[in-house]
């Protein structure tokens, strides 16, 4: 479906944030092999982690889901898991193909790992190479999915350093080590996403140029009830169109704090971005707080290096920022964003061109120059949830209506984004 915005005259209010699907999708998947009953609270209505939900009742794991978006999953344990009769499709969701594939190569079937188009491009072997390692029996189709997985003889202990600085191949390693003959070390020396640390409590030794986390099948699952907080990734937009456009406070509650998951703060608050974080509550696995954010001016800044991974999924948000900043706004180092939905540079760079946008592409990232006043014109989400959700907040802030083709891909992550926006504008 296409969408249209115009110029928004007033962005105020209260919104809802759906949860975190990271953590979401982390929690069904822990809970499907924990020896007992778990209750996941405020669970997200969104595609990807449905995915997860849909995959693992192919397995024989009993779930139950009830209108109050309260899930309750019956674990079945490390060896309950059944063979399932067709292929797992994991749609468009990168996290569940990847982690489950980990989770599935120790175990006494075959099975085979689908997805959609976009996720069938997306590059598999990063998992395949660590797994094959530990002597699973895996297969590619030139290094993408469909994913062939056949019972092992044994999944051996593994020394690894991750190439790339992946949440997804980290915790999908992780993940295959609770079946292993021996312990897993997972190396990493840029800092990733940490859910799956967290949610497993896996033990992690820090030094001053490494980080190492250890997995092993003797480490016990939790089971209970999880709180899901709201996702930050989607709060990201909506903190971003109250930065360039808001006409008074916009309210965000119970948002997830992870430090691993928040350098979009970091980065808002260098450009000059007035966020107020409140009510922060450390009582669960996840910190949670509510954010309060304002219209501010903006600056350009240089974001490199060690940051990209913490922001690597707001850095379409961060570029829309950057249209309306002050000075120049350089992303390097994220060549990573060639590999997600869609080539998300390339995305970027050809839509903000089109709403008359000066930015300058690179290998691996872009640089922006602010200040130009942008106008509405038909643009691409290229299928990609994020691009979506960037180039609606770009549309409100500019002048005219910003037509956003294939828009219903903002239904992978925020299924009532268009509604959150509508009624921030009334």
């Amino acid at each position: 479906m296409m969408h249209s915005v115009s110029k928004a005259h007033r962005f105020a209010g209260n919104a809802s944030i759906p949860a975190d699907k990271s953590i979401a999708h982390r929690a069904a998947l822990f809970a499907s092999i924990a020896n007992g009953i778990s209750t996941l609270v405020n669970f997200p209505q969104s595609q990807d982690p449905q995915s997860t939900l849909s995959c693992l009742k192919q397995l024989g794991v009993p779930i139950r889901v009830f209108s109050d978006h309260t899930v309750i999953i019956e674990g079945v344990g490390r060896n309950g898991f059944c063979k399932p009769e067709n292929p797992l499709d994991c749609g468009n969701s990168g996290t569940t193909m990847r982690l489950l594939s980990g989770m599935l190569v120790g175990q006494t079937f075959g099975c085979e790992l689908v997805g959609d188009a976009s996720l069938s491009t997306r590059p598999m072997g990063r998992i395949a190479e660590p797994l094959t390692a530990m002597g699973a029996n895996i297969t590619l189709v030139d290094g993408h999915a469909p994913i062939r997985i056949q019972p092992a003889e044994r999944i051996s202990s593994i020394d690894y350093s991750l190439p790339v600085a992946s949440a997804q191949v980290k915790s999908c390693v992780l993940l295959a080590g609770l079946w292993a003959n021996g312990r897993i070390v997972v190396r990493e020396s840029i800092a990733s996403r940490d859910h799956t640390e967290r949610m497993l409590d896996l033990p992690v030794s820090r030094s001053d140029h490494q980080i190492l986390i250890y997995s092993d099948a003797s480490l016990p699952i939790p089971h209970g009830t999880v709180v899901l907080p709201g996702d930050f990734s989607a709060a990201a937009f909506i903190l971003v169109a109250t930065s360039i456009l808001g006409t008074a406070q916009v309210h965000l509650p119970k948002i997830g704090l992870n430090p691993s998951r928040t350098g979009l703060l970091d980065v808002l608050q260098r450009m000059g971005a007035k966020i107020k974080i409140e009510n922060v509550s450390s009582s669960e696995i996840e910190p949670f707080g509510d954010l309060t954010a304002e219209r501010s001016r903006l600056n350009g800044i240089s974001i490199t290096g060690d940051q990209i991974p913490n922001i690597i999924d707001e850095i379409p948000i961060i570029a829309v920022a950057g249209a309306f900043a002050k000075g120049i706004t350089t992303v390097r180092d994220a060549e990573e964003l060639r590999h997600k939905e869609c080539d998300r540079i390339d995305a970027i760079v050809n839509n903000l061109k089109i709403l008359g946008a000066e930015i300058e592409e690179f290998e691996d990232g872009f640089a922006i120059t602010g200040g130009t006043p942008l106008k509405g014109n038909t643009v691409s989400s290229y299928h990609d949830h994020r691009i979506a959700m960037a180039m609606a907040i770009a549309g409100l802030a500019s002048e005219g209506t910003t037509t956003i083709q294939d828009a219903d891909a903002t239904s992978v992550s925020f299924p009532q984004f268009w509604e959150t926006l509508d009624s921030l504008q009334k």
